[in-house]
């Protein structure tokens, strides 16, 4: 398809989003909370502090080589919808289709979920509220960034930017607690509990589980592609934000790790379950509990916004193209919002939000992660094979930016996702036998409405 054609399918999107904004865009959704609550779990299925710490810098490599196969498609393939379009392109229109609808009926919107509940639980410890507020107090953080990006792109960006900077203020203020509460003795190897693996020895299995983790905190860095099409002169300015986006995600993550070990030490930090507040705590005393359930809300709403916004692109890019979907592909031109996307996307987050209070209080977060998980990194491991694929298929387009070392980056990333794909699925298994069908179940009904769809002669695919 040509590039003039191409430009004419981007559904009213318009770039208005500069190199600085798709780089707040990629920090903001990636260091959501997950740095906060995913630290001890590393800890926990590591068997020192300089393996953990081993971990979070391969997690930060793969997801850099993963930027580079991501920045290749983006440059080369413009239109609104990230993987939606590239899937669409490399496996048909169908592979399309089921991603936006898996991102608007399990992924993005279960991941808008587990953020909300972080935002919620933080925020009901420092207001003081009754704990049966937490389902309320989650709905809070939905509809504020829903209305926000109603309003417009401006106001949307803005928020996110503002957020950006203040949870890595926020971040370099961990680390600085760390330094002044460090004890450097921390990173020495120590033994662990009688039955575990000590020193340098690696348990690969419990290593696999621990990079479920490590990956889940480095999640999001992809979304920037939802939005390819509202990035000014998007062919320079959107691979240096998804690779220096992640290269600065796997510095502030490294850093407060090291503030995590040397100021709790190891058994401490795989202990907890709130490290940053036991670090500001320790360097400051009790009034640092507070300032950290404000990181942590901050942080959250951050990442909320940052998926409420690259999220109604993918569903309206879909909408353009799929019959089912038709009615959410209408756009605000004057403001550049997708309103009918974010409504939708507002009233399943909410519901999740809901249906998850009544299943499971007590863990909304971990049940929404274990159940969403394997569906994300099948779908990740399709947008990685794109790159090939695209590559045999389309040979004579221009690629802005080209992967280097071709073909090993998307390679390794396929088999990247696939190991996760199968870590995903044990732990989710672990957890219950049915968890899995609360992911797989969304996309499998999609499916049957593609496969009963007639197809529609006019659309661009034909589908």
């Amino acid at each position: 398809m040509g590039d003039a054609i191409q430009d004419e399918l981007n559904i009213g999107a318009a770039p208005r989003l500069g190199l600085g904004d798709a780089v707040s865009l990629v920090i903001g959704i990636v260091v959501g909370t997950s740095i906060f609550r995913t630290a001890p779990e590393v800890f926990q299925n590591t068997s020192g502090p300089w393996p953990a710490l081993g971990a979070w810098f391969l997690g930060g490599m793969l997801s850099i080589i993963g930027a580079f196969c991501y920045a290749e498609l983006a440059t080369t393939y413009t239109r609104a919808g990230g993987d939606y379009e590239y899937l669409t392109r490399a496996f048909g229109p169908w592979a399309g289709f089921l991603f936006g609808w898996a991102q608007l009926t399990a992924v993005l919107t279960s991941s808008i979920g587990t953020m909300a509940y972080t935002f919620a639980d933080y925020g009901v410890k420092l207001f003081r509220i009754e704990e049966s507020g937490t389902v309320w107090l989650a709905t809070a953080p939905i509809v504020a960034a829903t209305v926000l990006n109603a309003l417009g792109t401006s106001f949307g960006k803005t928020t996110q930017n503002i957020c950006t900077v203040a949870k890595v203020a926020g971040l370099i203020g961990v680390v600085l607690a760390g330094i002044v509460a460090a004890d450097w003795t921390n990173l020495a190897f120590a033994p662990l509990p009688s039955g575990e693996r000590t020193g340098v020895g690696v348990n690969w299995q419990a290593f696999g589980l621990a990079m479920v983790f490590v990956l889940y905190a480095y999640g999001g860095w992809n979304d920037a592609a939802f939005v390819a099409a509202e990035v000014r002169d998007r062919k320079r300015n959107l691979p240096l934000a998804l690779i220096g986006g992640v290269l600065g995600v796997t510095a502030v993550y490294l850093a407060v790790n090291v503030a995590y070990l040397v100021a709790l030490g190891f058994d401490a930090a795989r202990a907890t379950r709130t490290p940053a507040t036991d670090v500001i705590e320790a360097a400051i005393g009790r009034a640092g509990g507070n300032l950290a359930s404000i990181l942590v809300m901050i942080s959250a709403l951050g990442a909320i916004n940052g998926m409420v916004l690259v999220g109604s692109r993918v569903y309206a890019a879909a909408g353009a193209d799929h019959r089912p979907l038709r009615w959410l592909s209408g756009w605000d031109a004057q403001r550049g919002a997708p309103r009918a996307a974010l409504l939708a996307q507002a009233a399943v987050s909410l519901a999740m939000v809901f249906a998850v209070s009544l299943v499971d209080p007590s863990d909304g977060f971990g049940t929404l992660l274990a159940a969403t998980a394997p569906v994300f990194w099948s779908f990740l491991m399709g947008t990685g094979a794109s790159v090939i694929i695209l590559r045999w298929r389309d040979p004579l387009r221009e690629r802005p930016f080209a992967v280097p070392l071709y073909p090993l980056p998307p390679l390794i990333f396929c088999a990247t996702c696939g190991y996760m794909l199968y870590s995903s699925l044990s732990y989710a298994l672990s957890k219950s036998p049915w968890l899995p069908l609360m992911g797989i179940g969304p996309v499998a009904a999609g499916l049957a409405v593609y496969l009963l769809t007639p197809r529609e002669k006019s659309s661009r695919f034909a589908s």
